[in-house]
């Protein structure tokens, strides 16, 4: 049999935009080379503009278990520089903590809810495609076998077999002499100031929980993301490291923690229940694929960029390219894509992920040791005084400084859709609400039909829905399912002019009109 997709990796990436192709009425196929979910620990949670889109998608209450619009956080940091997020008019930055293995689970279920098919333990060796879809070579339990699909998508990591098989570079930098050190262990339970929450280090000083504490010798951090389990973190800049064949301890990491304070921390293995962190990673890339896609097979998540952790950047990245991706592949799948709209994805996303190369460095070369970076931050702490210059900040971490290139003028056009408070003829709602089918939607305030009448071509395809809002509101908006708005109208444009470049924005994007 022929598949509309198949997705080479389930994990988070990979199932996100599982889930977009299943709400989009798209059958995809999940290959995933592991028999289990892993049960290595590894991000602890998502921040920036993903938050919001797993509010359009009805997940955050999902993860969070309380319902209601997310929270942006009142301070975060920028390479280890503490950002005070309060006094901003609009501040982008969500947290979400979640574990990995969480979120995948909580995927994992959206996506068999939707009628996603997931395989483990199927392994892609290799793959040709022509103009008609992709010949997979599958390895698993049973032995090799092959697969048909109209088109491929690799999300399977920064090793990805499917971008090395189609010869994608994937140009970067390599952080030669770089050590990372984490692991879940035990410290003395009078170390944790109860007031405060910070751990009180004899000979060092205070250190407050989940910052990046920079010293002359490297950078720690100690953070409790569950109770009773504290995740304790290094980063030193050794020339001298010692190898990645040599199993990690929690002794190294008492070493290394103790070099990097400059006193010794008395580290124990971990009492609370597994799984637990214990690892090393030395050097670190920062490398972007040349392209996201070539013919019938593109890119998703860390087969596209991979870049340093800090500042949490990943998910953020990797899951907005599956929500912008799912929806255009679902329209080709479908058959009313308009000219060149699967190419919009390598065009608005790998600009997003250039953005991220550039400041997952700054922030990693701003955690470095020496008296010019200290200078540096000195500097830029004195820079971040000023409100305006820590919005630009905030905007470009949380990834809200994206605009995609649209054929309209408001301000809103190309970005990502306020959550603007709504009243319609079923109650009172948020737009997020709006949004959880992952569908275009034409949301007119305008207060008449005329919008929606021109509409009516596209009603197969995009949803409709007149309201009243109490904030500072556009006269319409036409959102596309990924949450970013395609066109806008402003209050008092002529009712002529709106519906001439609403019709042009449907044509866009959503294809012809049904005849």
């Amino acid at each position: 049999m022929t598949w509309d997709v198949v997705i080479a990796g389930g994990g988070p990436n990979g199932l996100a935009l599982a889930c977009e192709l299943g709400l989009a009425g798209v059958r995809p196929l999940v290959l995933e080379s592991l028999t289990e979910r892993s049960s290595v620990p590894k991000a602890n949670g998502l921040v920036g503009q993903v938050v919001r889109l797993l509010d359009q998608r009805g997940l955050h209450e999902r993860i969070t278990g309380s319902p209601g619009a997310p929270r942006p956080t009142p301070w975060y940091m920028f390479g280890g520089i503490p950002l005070d997020l309060g006094p901003l008019e609009s501040n982008p930055i969500h947290t979400l903590p979640v574990p990995q293995r969480r979120l995948e689970q909580l995927l994992e279920e959206r996506a068999g809810e939707l009628g996603v098919e997931i395989r483990r333990g199927q392994r892609l060796t290799s793959f040709t495609q022509d103009d008609d879809g992709v010949t997979l070579e599958v390895t698993g339990p049973d032995g090799p076998h092959r697969l048909r699909t109209a088109y491929l998508v690799g999300c399977d990591g920064g090793r990805s077999t499917v971008r090395k098989q189609l010869g994608i570079g994937f140009p970067g930098v390599t952080g030669d002499g770089l050590v990372s050190r984490a692991a879940h262990v035990s410290l003395p339970g009078e170390m944790w100031v109860a007031e405060t929450g910070e751990l009180e280090v004899p000979g060092y000083g205070r250190v407050r929980p989940m910052l990046h504490t920079r010293t002359d010798r490297g950078v720690f951090v100690v953070a409790q993301l569950e109770p009773g389990k504290p995740l304790v973190s290094t980063l030193e800049w050794d020339p001298s490291a010692v190898g990645d064949d040599t199993p990690m301890t929690i002794a190294e990491l008492r070493e290394s923690a103790s070099r990097v304070l400059g006193a010794d921390l008395p580290i124990g293995p971990p009492t609370a229940p597994g799984p637990h962190v214990l690892r090393r990673v030395e050097g670190g890339n920062t490398r972007l694929a040349e392209r996201y896609r070539d013919g019938r097979v593109l890119l998703v998540g860390d087969a596209a960029h991979v870049h340093s952790a800090v500042g949490g950047p990943g998910l953020n990245l990797g899951i907005q390219d599956a929500a912008n991706l799912g929806w255009k592949l679902a329209a080709q799948v479908h058959g009313w894509a308009p000219p060149g709209l699967l190419d919009t994805y390598h065009d608005e996303r790998h600009p997003v992920g250039e953005r991220v190369f550039m400041h997952s460095q700054a922030q990693l070369a701003l955690l470095s040791p020496g008296p010019g970076v200290t200078a540096l931050r000195e500097l830029l702490g004195e820079l971040l005084g000023r409100t305006e210059n820590v919005q630009h900040i905030a905007d470009t971490m949380a990834g809200s400084d994206i605009r995609y290139p649209v054929d309209c003028a408001h301000p809103l056009a190309g970005r990502f859709a306020p959550d603007l408070a709504l009243t319609t003829g079923s109650g009172t709602s948020r737009l997020a609400e709006l949004m959880r089918g992952a569908r275009p939607l034409l949301l007119d305030l305008t207060g008449g039909p005329d919008l929606r009448d021109a509409a009516t071509g596209w009603k197969d395809r995009v949803d409709t829905a007149a309201a009243t809002s109490p904030d500072p509101a556009p006269a319409a908006l036409l959102i596309r399912p990924d949450g970013y708005v395609a066109w806008a109208a402003s209050p008092g444009e002529p009712t002529a002019e709106m519906r001439s470049g609403l019709r042009r924005a449907l044509t866009t994007w959503f294809g012809a009109p049904a005849a």
